[in-house]
């Protein structure tokens, strides 16, 4: 008997252990999924005029180094109403939420693009975030005062370039000389149409957002950066960069939208939460 009650012992103490270990896993891995769902792992990047989407290579291998998901939309910038419909595409083959980051131009498609229900947050890279009814154009036209005004060649065909000389100074001041010459005589022609596409509903009302503004900017003013993201209620990261922050500082554009994945379903949560008790 003494010894069917030892036995019984041990066998209900290596049961109860194996429960407990059970447990703890469990435990810790329903931590896990929580903390997990509490971050966006997809990525979108969307480059603007001139540009094309090359150049997110580096901030594209920090974000895959750091595991996140992550495409890159080849935008064609003919019209907006393209860019948009390149960018949902992009948006739609993603597996959960998304965070959608634009740099210049880009950031007018992020606005209307980023209505789409999986996107979860914006991150704004230097770039343009018009109100209803605005676009790169006019938001171009009403810089402030005294601001520089880029080299906008007269259009051709319906399609702008920056003058080849002065796009290093103002596209790319703090970017490796060979690189800026490369991307002034490779410059993708940005559509007139693109140019004056206004927006209709801008996500930035109804979805949380992050701005990256360049203090060296000589593209969009970083008074104009500031003004806008104001108005977006953006959480807000200063640079001294150029216009071309995301091949000079690579690792800052990165962490800001790592940032923006790590908070935005918490801001989401909060904004909804906030409007059911208004």
């Amino acid at each position: 008997m003494k010894n069917n009650a030892m036995a019984m012992g041990v066998g209900t103490r290596v049961i109860y252990g194996a429960m407990a270990i059970m447990t703890i896993m469990l435990g810790g891995n329903t931590m896990a999924q929580t903390k997990s769902t509490t971050v966006v792992k997809n990525i979108v990047l969307v480059h603007g005029a001139l540009v094309d989407g090359s150049g997110w290579k580096d901030v594209y291998k920090i974000l895959k180094k750091d595991g996140y998901t992550v495409s890159i939309v080849q935008e064609p910038t003919i019209s907006l109403a393209d860019d948009v419909a390149f960018t949902k595409r992009a948006i739609a083959v993603q597996n959960g939420p998304v965070i959608l980051v634009g740099h210049s131009y880009g950031g007018v498609v992020i606005t209307e693009a980023g209505n789409d229900p999986k996107v979860a947050g914006l991150v704004y890279v230097t770039a343009f975030a018009p109100d209803k009814g605005e676009s790169a154009a006019s938001l171009i036209k009403s810089a402030p005062p005294g601001a520089p005004a880029p080299p906008i060649l007269p259009p051709q065909d319906g399609y702008i370039f920056l003058d080849k000389a002065k796009f290093p100074a103002f596209f790319a001041a703090d970017v490796n000389p060979d690189v800026a010459s490369f991307m002034a005589d490779s410059q993708v022609p940005w559509g007139v149409e693109a140019l004056g596409g206004a927006i209709t509903q801008p996500a930035w009302r109804t979805k949380p957002s992050w701005f990256l503004i360049t203090t060296e900017d000589k593209m969009i003013p970083p008074d104009a950066q500031r003004a806008m993201s104001k108005r977006a209620g953006s959480t807000v990261v200063e640079v001294k960069s150029s216009h071309s922050v995301f091949l000079s500082h690579a690792q800052a554009v990165a962490h800001l939208i790592e940032q923006a994945a790590t908070g935005a379903l918490v801001a989401t949560k909060e904004n909804a939460t906030n409007a059911a008790a208004d």
